[in-house]
């Protein structure tokens, strides 16, 4: 078991008991590491009461919307101030209007908008908090962070390959991992290591949005040589990025997909068998 005794790790993104950000969090805990977690208004309850649950101190958690730079200061710096220097940082934010993930309402006659007519503002608004804010977390934490600090983020596929029911969210992803490389590159000096895991479909309260999910799900079940992942398997492999076993490993997209990224066709369950 990686021994994280005495390190503090901030997590973005937990909204519930489902969120990969929450399993991250809680093998972080297990391990001995402080954690402190953001949550946004509606999530509070449920956070809070995770945390509780599982014997973390709630008084470590705080209201944070990643698109202003203050709340996310005034979050780190407490966290700072109470538990010491920052080790560890999850970025696990992503966030796409129905117009930007281009998907129908269940229940509502209306066809799904198209790709070629997402809204400039909602899309910027998507990018903001799911990009952008990687930057924005990065540029607070840097003043409170250890020389080897590590920061993580979620990405998926779709970056990189076309997943036509991720639409505009895609293009956020693309620029998240952008981001993570020119960080890693930027932290040289100080040793602080920033890489991403490119998740499956994993079915978090999020991935329930995306049109068509159960259907990717079905694709997955068959195709990746080892299946579709669920939470746990993403927080396994962050685990190893909050641990000492990767402090000479920056500017990596780690799969985390079963093997679905290897794949140039979709497999047929019976056929492949």
């Amino acid at each position: 078991m990686i021994n994280n005794t005495g390190k503090v790790a901030v997590v973005f993104g937990v909204r519930n008991e489902g969120s990969i950000a929450w399993d991250v969090a809680l093998k972080l805990h297990r391990s001995g590491c402080k954690v402190a977690l953001s949550y946004m208004a509606d999530t509070k309850n449920e956070v809070l009461h995770l945390m509780e649950q599982n014997g973390m101190d709630p008084q470590y958690a705080a209201e944070v919307d990643v698109r202003d730079e203050e709340q996310i200061t005034a979050f780190v710096k407490a966290t700072h101030n109470a538990l010491g220097p920052i080790n560890y940082v999850l970025h696990g934010v992503a966030f796409g209007s129905q117009k930007v993930m281009c998907y129908t309402i269940p229940g509502v006659d209306e066809p799904a908008p198209e790709y070629i007519d997402i809204p400039f503002e909602e899309f910027m608004d998507a990018f903001n908090i799911s990009a952008y804010s990687l930057l924005r977390v990065a540029r607070v934490v840097q003043k409170f962070c250890t020389d080897d600090c590590s920061i993580l983020t979620l990405t998926y596929n779709a970056s990189q390959r076309v997943f036509p029911p991720y639409a505009g969210m895609a293009i956020c992803k693309a620029a998240l991992e952008n981001i993570m490389l020119y960080l890693a590159s930027y932290f040289r000096e100080r040793s602080i290591r920033v890489n991403a895991i490119s998740a499956g479909l994993v079915m978090t309260t999020s991935a329930g949005g995306i049109n068509g999910v159960r259907t990717l799900r079905k694709i997955g079940k068959f195709t990746a040589p080892l299946g579709n992942v669920t939470a746990g398997d993403v927080g396994d492999a962050a685990l190893y990025y909050f641990s000492d076993l990767s402090k000479r490993v920056t500017g990596n997209i780690h799969f985390v997909d079963g093997g679905f990224n290897i794949m140039g066709i979709g497999v047929d369950g019976e056929k492949a068998r």
